[in-house]
């Protein structure tokens, strides 16, 4: 453990950072999963708004930091072939 303020403010910090980069990246796995239930299910108007809803969120997490801006578009790009199948 830390034995100066400042460290231990960061390292209170950091951990506050991390649940929130977790959060975001898990909603976008979430919104993924939900993408590929509703394409295997055949419908189509779920499945246009479920990718709008996962486009929506990895913007925002590529936004805040949670992901890299090119690892964001390969997950939109997948999601957008993922949705043409349906």
């Amino acid at each position: 453990m830390a034995n100066i303020a400042s460290q231990e403010k960061r390292i209170l910090r950091t951990e506050r950072e991390r649940e929130e980069n977790r959060r975001y990246t898990s909603q976008v796995k979430t919104s993924f999963r939900r993408l590929r239930d509703a394409v295997d299910a055949g419908e189509s108007e779920r499945v246009e708004t479920e990718q709008r809803l996962l486009a929506s969120r990895v913007d925002k997490a590529v936004r805040s930091g949670a992901l890299h801006r090119n690892s964001g578009a390969r997950k939109k790009a997948r999601a957008a072939r993922l949705a043409r199948r349906a």
